[in-house]
């Protein structure tokens, strides 16, 4: 990539725990994740990766963290965008995103997201109350992540085939089962999304659905390809998913790594004018 790049992560967050609990992180496993992430703890690793902006994406699903994540946009130059959360199924959502954004910061909100992986539901993003709240999304000209399992990427394909005006971000590639290493149906679903031309990939979250301890970048390779293939890179964005990340990789590793899973012709689209694209940033 040349010099005139501005290299953008879209994807990580921050927490403090001293503010509110990060309910999700429970077990040994996690354990690692149970302490405050801050952009000071974030900023010195981006700057020695070359990154130069960043987007904030919400974690837990509760009305306070928007607000709050819009306020450390207009903070820090390093955030560039926010995805935060709103209830897609309160009658007045399309109120609330534009009181959003006329909080401090609200120019920072770029799309909206929800924890459909908790949903018990395969199909919640097909009901027609959250139908309604993504049409919202789409009238307030912002984007929607999809933070989803693979059993839930079918509903994910028919949602952006029903609103074709606005863009969905796959996150993560859709968590696909790389520990195991099978595709299948993974892959299937997920070429089904992108042969729709309002969807988008993150190349995010991979060395978490690998095995952490032993995870190799030939692991991530497959799943990777089948992405740049099924997207391609106009359509592609590279993501940390910090802290997440780091229960599995540095910021750095994670870094170089999307970046050897990616031919150099392809790398200012999916480091730099993908992201910059998609988000408005």
């Amino acid at each position: 990539m040349g010099a005139a790049v501005t290299v953008v992560d879209a994807h990580h967050h921050v927490w403090d725990l001293s503010v509110r609990d990060q309910d999700w992180i429970t077990g040994p496993e996690l354990q690692p994740l149970r302490r405050n992430f801050t952009v000071a703890d974030l900023d010195p690793e981006v700057r020695a990766a070359g990154v130069d902006r960043t987007v904030l994406v919400q974690t837990i699903t509760v009305p306070e963290e928007t607000p709050e994540f819009l306020a450390l946009a207009a903070e820090h130059d390093l955030i560039a965008g926010v995805v935060g959360w709103t209830d897609l199924t309160r009658p007045d959502v399309a109120e609330e995103l534009a009181r959003l954004r006329e909080l401090p910061g609200g120019r920072y909100l770029k799309g909206i997201r929800h924890q459909v992986q908790g949903e018990p539901d395969p199909e919640w993003l097909l009901r027609a109350d959250v139908r309604r709240g993504l049409a919202a999304v789409t009238d307030a000209g912002l984007v929607y992540d999809l933070v989803v399992l693979p059993h839930q990427l079918p509903a994910c394909v028919k949602a952006a085939a029903d609103h074709p005006g606005l863009t969905f971000v796959l996150d993560h590639l859709g968590k696909p089962p790389i520990a195991s290493g099978e595709r299948a149906p993974w892959e299937t679903a997920v070429r089904s999304l992108a042969a729709l031309s309002n969807t988008v990939c993150k190349l995010s979250g991979m060395v978490t659905e690998a095995d952490p301890a032993s995870w190799t970048v030939d692991d991530l390779r497959p799943y990777a390809g089948v992405v740049l293939d099924a997207f391609g890179p106009d359509r592609l964005m590279f993501g940390s998913d910090w802290p997440v990340c780091t229960l599995a990789a540095s910021y750095r590793q994670v870094f170089d790594t999307a970046m050897e899973l990616t031919g150099e012709s392809d790398q200012q689209q999916i480091f730099e004018t993908t992201a910059i694209r998609v988000y408005d940033l």
